[in-house]
C-alpha cells in the first residue's frame, strides 16, 4: 500500500499540560484505521492537526502530494436556513470551477447513495442521525483520499450505525476515525491505534481488528510489567552494592554507578507508565428495596400530537432486571424514561410505582450541568464533604475516583471535555441511592476503559436500569430484555441484540456470529495438512479454478452499473437514479467478497 501521511515527532500541549509528545506514525492507502485512547489523551486534537485545523507545537507532518483531505466533526454544524443539497455543495473546494449544474448533479447523485430522497428540504428539521448523514456528504463530496471521523456514531441511532459501518466497509478510501463503540471498531477498522503515555512511544499500533488489538496489547503490557519487576529486582541488587561502597573507584566502578543509575531512571519510567492505565471507579448505591416489582406498566400509550409513539404497552420493572431500549431517533425513547420517571402521564393506561420508589436518572443533553459552575460545587454543593454509601468524603478524594486532577476543581463545568462531563453525571447519580436507574446514552464520550467500569457496575447493581444506548457490546452484556419502538405506535419485546437485528433483516453482531460459529462440544478438530501438501479440498479446487472468470464477470458488471448511473437520463430521473446507485452498491460488494474469497483461496495453498 502506498503511503498518505506520516507524522514525524510531533507534540502538542495545552498550558503545562502535555497531550502527547514525539507520536510518529503513518497511514497507508485505502487504510481504516480506528483511533482510541483514555479521555484527555489528545485523540480529537491529533485528527485537528492532520487536518489542518490546529498547528502541532513541534515535529512535522509530510503527505503524498495533492491529498484531499475530509474531517467530520463530532458535532454536525450548519448555517440557518440551509436546503439540503445545498449544504452538500457548501462542502466543495473554492477551486472548483465547474458550473451550478454539475456541482448540484454530483450533490444530488451522493445524497442519494447516502438514502436521501428529498433534495430541497430544509437542514434544520432533520434528526441528529440525518444531519450526521448530511455533514458526511459534505465531507465525500470533496472525493477524500482520507477521511477523518470524530467519534461518527455519536448521536446516531443503531439503524443509522449499522449503515455507516456498511458504508465505510465499502469505501476504497482511507479513514482515520475515532470512536469508543467496540463492535464499530471491530467491523470497520484493519488497525487499531491507542494513544496512551503507557506505552514508551506514547502510542500502540497494531494491524488488524479490534479483537486482534486487544490479545496484543495484553501480551505488551504484561511484558513490560515484568520488566519492571525484573528491572526492580536488578535495581535493589545495584542499590545494596553501592550502599556497601565500591573497594576502588576504578573505571570499572564508576560504570557500575552510571549503568545504576540510568537503571533507577529506567525504572522510575516504567513505573510511571505501568501506573497510567487509571480507570474510573464507579459503583452505584442501591437502596436495598425487596419488592419484586418496582414499576409495573400496563396499557399505557402515549402521542406526540397527532403521532402515537407506542400503544397499550404493558411491562414490569422488577429488581435485577436490565431493559434496553431501541428505536430510531424520535420514536418515544426518551419520552418513555420520563413516564417511567413521573415527569409525564400517559395519554391512556397505568403506571403503578413502588411506596418511596427512588429513580435516579442520566440525561444524555447534560441539561442539569451548568457550564459556569465550578467541579467542586458540582460533586459538592453545600461545602468540601460529601457523603456516599453511608462514608464522609473530601470532595477531591470522590474526584479523583473519576479521574479528575486537583487543579480541575475549580474549573468551570462548561470548560470540561464531553467525556468528562459525562463523568461528573456519573459521579452525581452515585451520591444517590437508587431503586431504578434510568440511563439516556450514559456511553456518549466515555473512553473505553470507563465503559469497562460502568458495565461492571452495572452489572452488579441490584436495582432495575432501564437503558438508551447506540453501544451493542453494552446491551448485549447487560439486558435481560429489549424492547423495540418504531416510533408509529408499535413497542415489541426481543430476547436479545441478535433476534431484534434478524427481524430487521440485519446481520448478526459479531458476539451472536461467534456464538453460532462455535463448534459443538467434543467435534473433531480440522485436521492440518502436511507441508508441501495443497490445501483445497476438491470443492474449493473447483471454485479456485473459476474464480478468476468470475471476477472478470462481476468487475464488468459493476463497470457496467457506473455507466448506466453516469447516463443523462437516468441522473434525470430521481427514481432511477436510486435504483442505479443500488445496483453499484450491489456489485461493488460482490466484487470485494470475491476477491476476499480468493485472497482466502490462495493463501491455503502456500
Amino acid at each position: 500500500m502506498a503511503v498518505l501521511l506520516k507524522t514525524d515527532s510531533i507534540s502538542k500541549s495545552f498550558g503545562p499540560r502535555a497531550l502527547f509528545r514525539g507520536i510518529s506514525l503513518s497511514l497507508d492507502d485505502q487504510q481504516h484505521v480506528g483511533l482510541i485512547g483514555p479521555n484527555g489523551a489528545g485523540k480529537s486534537t491529533l485528527l485537528k492537526i492532520i487536518a489542518g485545523l490546529e498547528h502541532e507545537d513541534t515535529g512535522s507532518i509530510e503527505t503524498r502530494r495533492q491529498i484531499r483531505i475530509a474531517y467530520l466533526a463530532q458535532e454536525d454544524v450548519f448555517p440557518p436556513g440551509l436546503r439540503i443539497e445545498q449544504a452538500v455543495v457548501m462542502g466543495l473546494p473554492d477551486d472548483d470551477h465547474r458550473d451550478e449544474h454539475e456541482k448540484s448533479l454530483e450533490a444530488q447523485i451522493l445524497l442519494t447513495r447516502l438514502g436521501f430522497t428529498d433534495f430541497d428540504g430544509p437542514v434544520d428539521v432533520l434528526s441528529g442521525g440525518w444531519r450526521k448523514r448530511l455533514a458526511l456528504a459534505r465531507e465525500l463530496i470533496k472525493q477524500p483520499d482520507l477521511l477523518l471521523l470524530d467519534e461518527p456514531t455519536n448521536h446516531l441511532d443503531l439503524e443509522g450505525i449499522i449503515w455507516l459501518e456498511k458504508f465505510l466497509q465499502q469505501s476504497r478510501f482511507a479513514c482515520l476515525l475515532i470512536s469508543h463503540d467496540r463492535y464499530f471498531l471491530e467491523k470497520v477498522a484493519d488497525r487499531i491505534i491507542e494513544l496512551n503515555g503507557a506505552y514508551p512511544d506514547g502510542y500502540l499500533s497494531i494491524n488488524g481488528s479490534y479483537s486482534a488489538f486487544l490479545e496484543k496489547r495484553e501480551e505488551f503490557l504484561a511484558a513490560q510489567a515484568a520488566r519492571e519487576q525484573s528491572l526492580a529486582s536488578t535495581v535493589r541488587r545495584e542499590i545494596e552494592w553501592l550502599k556497601r561502597g565500591a573497594k576502588a573507584r576504578t573505571t570499572k566502578a564508576k560504570g557500575r554507578i552510571q549503568q545504576a543509575a540510568v537503571m533507577m531512571a529506567d525504572l522510575a519510567d516504567l513505573k510511571t507508565r505501568n501506573n497510567l492505565g487509571g480507570s474510573v471507579d464507579i459503583d452505584f448505591d442501591a437502596s436495598g428495596r425487596q419488592t419484586r416489582k418496582l414499576i409495573a406498566l400496563k396499557g399505557v400509550s402515549k402521542s406526540l400530537g397527532d403521532r402515537p409513539l407506542f400503544r397499550d404497552l404493558s411491562l414490569v420493572l422488577a429488581p435485577g432486571a436490565t431493559l434496553g431500549l431501541l428505536g430510531p431517533n424520535g420514536s418515544g425513547k426518551s419520552t418513555l424514561l420520563k413516564l417511567l420517571k413521573g415527569e409525564l402521564e400517559p395519554d391512556s393506561g397505568t403506571i403503578t410505582r413502588a411506596a418511596e420508589l427512588r429513580v435516579v436518572s442520566f440525561d444524555q443533553t447534560r441539561a442539569s450541568l451548568d457550564p459556569a459552575l465550578p467541579l467542586r460545587r458540582a460533586l459538592a454543593p453545600h461545602g468540601d464533604k460529601l457523603f456516599h454509601q453511608g462514608a464522609e468524603l473530601h470532595v477531591s478524594s470522590y474526584a479523583k475516583r473519576f479521574l479528575f486532577r486537583p487543579e480541575q476543581l475549580d474549573m468551570p463545568l462548561g470548560n470540561l471535555s464531553g467525556g468528562e462531563q459525562s463523568r461528573v453525571l456519573i459521579a452525581r447519580m452515585m451520591l444517590q441511592p437508587a431503586d431504578v436507574l434510568l440511563l439516556d446514552e450514559p456511553t456518549n464520550d466515555l473512553d473505553i476503559p470507563s465503559l469497562e467500569v460502568l458495565e461492571e457496575s452495572l452489572e452488579s447493581f441490584p436495582g432495575a436500569i432501564v437503558l438508551v444506548t447506540h453501544d451493542r457490546y453494552l446491551l448485549d452484556r447487560l439486558a435481560s430484555d429489549l424492547l423495540a419502538l418504531d416510533g408509529k405506535g408499535g413497542a415489541n419485546l426481543y430476547a436479545d441484540l441478535s433476534q431484534w437485528e434478524a427481524a430487521q433483516g440485519k446481520p448478526v453482531t459479531d458476539a451472536a456470529a461467534k456464538t453460532a460459529a462455535k463448534p459443538a462440544p467434543g467435534a473433531a478438530k480440522e485436521n492440518k495438512n502436511p507441508p508441501g501438501l495443497k490445501r483445497l479440498n476438491w470443492n474449493e479446487q473447483r471454485e479456485w479454478e473459476q474464480i478468476e472468470a468470475k471476477l472478470s464477470d462481476a468487475e464488468a458488471a459493476l463497470e457496467k452499473a457506473h455507466r448506466e448511473m453516469d447516463d443523462p437520463t437516468v441522473l434525470a430521473d430521481r427514481t432511477r437514479l436510486a435504483a442505479a446507485c443500488a445496483l453499484v452498491e450491489t456489485t461493488q460488494l460482490e466484487v470485494q467478497r470475491l476477491y476476499a474469497r480468493w485472497e482466502e483461496l490462495e493463501a491455503k495453498q502456500k
